[in-house]
């Protein structure tokens, strides 16, 4: 599916990234993940073999998204698609419900989750339109964006960024579809990933899960659960989408969810 395709995948070291690299490979690719820990990094150049760069940097930092590129055509000849997957909680940081989030944590989560998308996205454009050749781009997204969990999953400054990754793809896809650039948006629901430990070890957001991600018996997702739809919206078998939310959520955006009150 993804034969001599050359994809940089933007937080591509670990987890949802690494899994699907390791995917675009399996169908044909050869990529380019970049990771802020050196240590990850290492370890993912050995998963990922002669078909993959592994390269320390800091998404949120402008230039970043430019040396992946950059390597990617220096060592294959060009670039066709930019996965963009870094991001992350700002819980830590100060986000949480709108009463509690400091100024600090809502800044710090926007250049965490949107502008770090903002920079790599506009590394891709411009070098789609110096090579002339069109091109795609795929934003992680997430269910929260547009189907918020009040009790379990309060963050409100994360929504607003993932609200904001759909509406800037949009955009994006909209003014560059002529020039035959696509950008799509995945949205998972619930993952297994270091952010998800949280949620993961509380039994409370499990019963949750349970109905609200109904699927295959109502669990978490796991990174290779995405792979195949990242796997189609970077290949030329979607050629024709572009602007889109794909959610894949088990289920997520379609079930009520049920809460026990164990008060």
């Amino acid at each position: 599916m993804l034969k001599g395709k050359n994809i940089v995948v933007i937080g591509g070291t670990t987890g949802l990234g690494l899994s699907a690299a390791l995917s675009f490979i399996s169908k044909g690719a050869r990529v380019v993940v970049t990771g802020r820990k050196v240590e990850s990094c290492q370890n993912a150049q050995r998963e990922l073999g002669e078909n993959g760069i592994a390269i320390s940097s800091d998404a949120t930092q402008e230039g970043s998204a430019e040396e992946a590129i950059e390597a990617c055509i220096h060592k294959w000849g060009t670039f066709h698609g930019l996965y963009h997957v870094a991001g992350g909680s700002g819980r830590s940081m100060g986000d949480g419900p709108l009463h509690e989030i400091t100024l600090e944590g809502w800044q710090a989560t926007l250049e965490l989750n949107l502008t770090c998308v903002m920079l790599s996205n506009r590394a891709a454009i411009r070098t789609f339109l110096e090579l002339g050749s069109g091109g795609v781009i795929l934003n992680m997204g997430s269910v929260l964006g547009f189907s918020p969990s009040v009790k379990h999953f309060a963050t409100h400054t994360y929504a607003a960024t993932k609200s904001g990754i759909i509406g800037f793809s949009k955009s994006v896809a909209a003014y560059y579809a002529s020039e035959n650039i696509r950008v799509n948006v995945i949205a998972p629901a619930l993952v297994e990933t270091p952010m998800a430990q949280r949620a993961a070890q509380n039994d409370q957001i499990l019963g949750f899960i349970k109905t609200k991600q109904p699927l295959d018996g109502g669990r978490i997702g796991q990174a290779d659960d995405l792979d195949g739809a990242c796997c189609l919206l970077l290949s030329d078998e979607a050629n024709f989408i572009t602007g889109q939310v794909l959610a894949v959520d088990g289920g997520w955006t379609i079930s009520e969810g049920q809460i026990v009150n164990n008060d």
